[in-house]
């Protein structure tokens, strides 16, 4: 930074300005894509793609959440704030399907069906009413995305959302609790710029560059041959299908041995 310039902007917010501008970024904004029918898959949904053909609908990839709301709950206020974020994230409104050439593809859909479901706790018990919630999803059916309220009490309600991994991480979902409580509370939130579909087709672009092309054989050359199968020392042989049956085992250490 030249002297002159650390005169001309003595404050630090300025001379921030001053530096941020003088520095070359090594990153590249990510641009809207153009409209399109179908766009292309990011590496990650086409991995969770491929999975959940091979668990064959199972719910191994659901992304449930269970949210205890205490006091006087506007339901009609929460199904319209539901729907204004399913306007507003592209996600929310995405299927997958394979193109001609059998390779994984998502759509995104102007308008999608959107029930929200409301009950009563009867003779369930909490824990069984939110794991009867948790439904297989169809990818070729958007919304992957369900919300349901059950009311416990008058002043007690559960709020059952569930959605599949392929549209959602843990990132999201943090970002879709802040928006709905700022939504629920009558607030305006900013335009989003890009959505998920524009860093599919950035990155569709970058895999074609010779930095990627550089990192991908390097990656090649160091996984080339036979791989070898982990082996764990588990009570039984290794299925041919991976399941996600199991159970679980309680115990207690004594203090003597944490401390240890």
């Amino acid at each position: 930074v030249p002297l002159k310039d650390v005169f001309a902007h003595p404050t630090v917010e300025g001379l921030a300005s001053v530096i941020s501008e003088g520095t070359e970024s090594p990153y590249e904004a990510i641009k809207p894509a153009e409209k399109r029918e179908t766009y292309p898959v990011s590496s990650a949904q086409k991995r969770m793609y491929v999975l959940q053909q091979l668990e064959d609908g199972g719910t191994g990839y659901n992304m449930p959440a269970v949210l205890e709301l205490e006091g006087k709950l506007d339901l009609t206020r929460m199904e319209a704030v539901f729907k204004k974020l399913i306007k507003r994230h592209e996600s929310l409104r995405t299927s997958f399907t394979t193109d001609t050439g059998g390779e994984p593809v998502q759509r995104i859909h102007d308008e999608v069906p959107f029930t929200f479901h409301t009950s009563v706790l009867g003779g369930q018990t909490e824990q069984e009413a939110a794991a009867a919630f948790i439904q297989p999803f169809d990818l070729s059916q958007a919304p992957l995305f369900r919300a349901g309220i059950v009311k416990v009490s008058d002043g007690r309600h559960l709020l059952l959302v569930d959605m599949h991994h392929i549209i959602s991480d843990g990132v999201s979902v943090n970002t879709l609790i802040r928006e709905f409580g700022e939504l629920y509370a009558n607030q305006e939130l900013p335009a989003l710029h890009i959505q998920y579909k524009d860093y599919a087709v950035w990155q569709e672009a970058f895999k074609k560059g010779d930095t990627y092309k550089t990192q991908e054989a390097y990656w090649l050359k160091q996984l080339e041959g036979e791989l070898p199968v982990l082996d764990l020392p588990a009570d039984y042989a290794r299925p041919p299908v991976r399941s996600f049956a199991g159970d679980q085992v309680s115990f207690t250490l004594d203090q003597e041995l944490t401390a240890g």
